[in-house]
């Protein structure tokens, strides 16, 4: 997962040598420049709505797993007023797998505000696209320089990389950040902004990239600071991340006498608000001994605890659960329907489940073969 971009900030032009360097950097781009279903092609405007779409859908994301969801986005939402009048129910379920479900809410009210209060025309500034629902500096930043060839400067973790190295800056990250938008802010040409922004990056993800960088196919190869001391491989440094917490739950796998399983739809806020989810416990540091789960269960008798655990590793933590399985009597299941979503096996690849439900239902049909 790509790291977390750095505030953009407005800074002066580049001086001759800055020009310079950009200028290497945007003949290597017209050359090697990546194909990504939201770009557009050489000598094409490109479209704000797909560049908005793909910046927030890249957001702690890679390219490899965003393809196949905006794809999917444009042909069902192919404009950003499609999208506002959509329900949000849907939009969550579409984006299910991707992660970070607060970016799905947040795109379908900035639709809405941008169809209502713009008439679906993106502003075209960083300020006005500040002022968006879900947009914060590094994505505004990147929507005006690459939608609408404004001069913004656009630093992500690929850049991050590329301007520790270039300009050789041994401090760490998260200190160094505003040195490094310094330096990015120093190269960002006023001609073909938008371009230069996506050369970086490009020269970052497959070039520059965190292990092994290519450095005889870079053309920044003979300015780079850190190349000439040998010390590229250990840039850019950063500081030590404190260990992750696990927090423990039990998940509830309930079935109904046709088959079908039972599902429900999270609370709107929090963590995956809104999504499909297999009803479980709270998720909590402690493990949950036996008495804290029957006092749990949704009903006390016919549960079997399923061998081995589901684990997931979210931002802030990770999570182990044990799953436990019941079948339901015809009474059981109708006092357990209000609010439930009742799902037959052979459609749960189709219940939009975010991915830690996805294990739990995948653990146990595993285990209940």
């Amino acid at each position: 997962m790509p790291s977390s971009p750095s505030v953009a900030r407005k800074t002066q032009g580049p001086g001759a040598k800055g020009a310079a360097k950009a200028a290497d950097l945007l003949a290597w781009y017209d050359r090697h420049r990546r194909r990504l279903p939201w770009r557009a092609p050489p000598g094409a405007t490109a479209d704000p709505y797909a560049v908005w779409l793909s910046e927030i859908m890249l957001q702690q994301t890679t390219v490899t797993a965003v393809k196949p969801y905006f794809t999917a986005f444009l042909a069902r939402w192919p404009a950003v007023s499609d999208l506002a009048g959509a329900k949000l129910e849907d939009v969550m379920t579409a984006w299910a797998g991707l992660g970070y479900y607060a970016r799905a809410r947040n795109l379908h009210k900035c639709a809405q505000v941008v169809a209502r209060e713009h008439a679906g025309v993106f502003p075209d500034t960083e300020d006005g696209l500040r002022a968006l629902p879900g947009i914060g500096p590094y994505t505004a930043a990147a929507i005006a320089s690459i939608a609408f060839d404004r001069r913004a400067v656009v630093v992500d973790g690929n850049v991050e990389r590329v301007m520790a190295r270039l300009f050789a800056v041994i401090e760490p990250l998260p200190k160094s950040k505003p040195t490094l938008v310094a330096h990015a802010g120093s190269l960002t040409p006023e001609t073909r902004p938008g371009d230069y922004a996506q050369a970086v990056m490009d020269l970052g993800a497959t070039v520059c990239t965190p292990k092994s960088p290519a450095c005889g196919l870079c053309p920044w190869a003979q300015a780079c600071r850190a190349r000439a001391q040998g010390i590229q491989d250990a840039l850019p440094a950063k500081l030590k991340k404190a260990e992750v917490p696990v927090r423990h739950g039990v998940a509830f796998w309930m079935m109904r006498q046709d088959g079908a399983v039972l599902l429900r739809r999270r609370e709107a806020k929090g963590l995956l608000g809104g999504m499909t989810e297999v009803p479980s416990t709270d998720w909590r540091a402690q493990k949950w001994s036996k008495a804290d789960t029957d006092a749990a269960l949704p009903f006390l008798k016919g549960w079997r605890t399923l061998p081995g655990l589901v684990t997931h590793t979210f931002t802030h933590f990770h999570l182990e659960l044990t799953v436990m399985a019941a079948d339901l009597t015809a009474a059981q299941a109708k006092k357990l329907g209000e609010g439930a979503i009742w799902t037959l096996l052979d459609r749960i690849g189709d219940a939009g489940l975010p991915s830690v439900m996805a294990k739990i239902a995948k653990h146990a049909m595993k285990a209940m073969g």
